[in-house]
């Protein structure tokens, strides 16, 4: 069986191994594939892994012994499932790989927020505390987060998992899913409709899936129904975010500051209104990156072919 991978180099930049992966079958591993070489890499591999690099009709139409498309994270957007159940092929993906570092990451996107930890070292280290004429200086406000409202649009695994620190925090959690765990709710944390999530939170973090209906959701109409000064926080899709609209709250104040680790088309395009926005601190998508997290992807992705090769595909986002 030939396997093929077709953009390995963020999942393992050298720091992990494709040896479980390469007892599968006859492995070759691609750092990066550019659109014009998607076709010519895959050849008559009968399985490919692909994390951004997309896999479309026209893609599967001419890589005729593909069988099985392992995808290296949770979203599938780039592959043509739909097609690909039509051509009798299995696609799996990661689901639960990252919930313990996203989380961290949202709660750490927020902390930078109300601390500025590494802006005050650098300006230890620049000297300014060693001439400073007062026993100690800020540069930005201080947040304290204890009693603070955080509203978590999406509560799945993720949601939950940014709840369960923020509620450590001392933060009150209101969170917003269609899908409810009642078992959850407890003094410090309810479901409510989105509009009260809006009107009552301190801090609006996004987990939610991007879907036609979540597309958007944070725009001028959502940010004008927010409190004044909310602090919002996006490390789950770039497009749930309207950019231009939260670039001119961040700039009008309305919001007070963002945590952003994805964006709408990434790399990030030098014109992103986002850039030159206010009080905006912006991450290169790494918040699913932790060694401890990748090497988990990696296992999963193995177990994938693995259960595949033996009649029992899982974790298929297209049965």
């Amino acid at each position: 069986m030939k396997i093929v991978v077709l953009d390995g180099y963020t999942e393992n930049p050298g720091d992990l191994s494709w040896a479980d992966l390469e007892k599968l079958g006859e492995l070759k591993v691609y750092d990066r594939t550019p659109p014009e070489k998607i076709i010519e890499r895959i050849g008559d591999a009968q399985v490919v892994y692909t994390n951004k690099t997309p896999v479309s009709k026209e893609t599967i139409d001419a890589s005729g012994n593909i069988k099985f498309i392992g995808i290296l994270a949770t979203g599938y957007n780039i592959v043509d499932v739909k097609y690909a159940k039509q051509k009798g092929i299995i696609v799996s993906n990661i689901p639960t790989y990252g919930t313990a570092s996203v989380s961290q990451f949202a709660i750490a996107l927020l902390l930078d927020i109300c601390h500025h930890v590494s802006k005050h070292s650098e300006a230890v280290h620049s000297g300014r505390w060693t001439n400073n004429s007062d026993w100690c200086f800020w540069d930005y406000p201080l947040i304290e987060l204890d009693q603070k409202v955080m509203g978590i649009i999406g509560y799945g695994r993720i949601g939950q998992s940014t709840g369960k620190i923020a509620q450590a925090l001392g933060m009150k959690v209101l969170a917003y899913d269609k899908c409810q765990n009642l078992s959850l709710v407890s003094s410090s944390m309810k479901y409510v409709k989105l509009e009260e999530l809006l009107a009552c939170s301190d801090v609006i973090t996004l987990h939610c899936p991007l879907f036609p209906e979540t597309q958007g959701i944070i725009n001028s109409d959502t940010i004008s129904k927010m409190k004044d000064g909310v602090i919002i926080i996006n490390n789950s899709r770039g497009p749930l975010v309207v950019e231009k609209d939260l670039a001119d709250a961040l700039n009008a104040g309305k919001v007070y500051a963002a945590g952003l680790d994805v964006v709408s088309m990434e790399p990030i395009e030098a014109d992103n209104p986002l850039l030159k926005a206010k009080n905006c601190i912006i991450t290169p998508h790494i918040s699913w990156a932790p060694k401890e997290s990748r090497q988990r992807l990696m296992d999963i992705a193995v177990e994938n072919l693995k259960q595949y090769q033996n009649g029992n595909p899982v974790n298929v986002v297209n049965p």
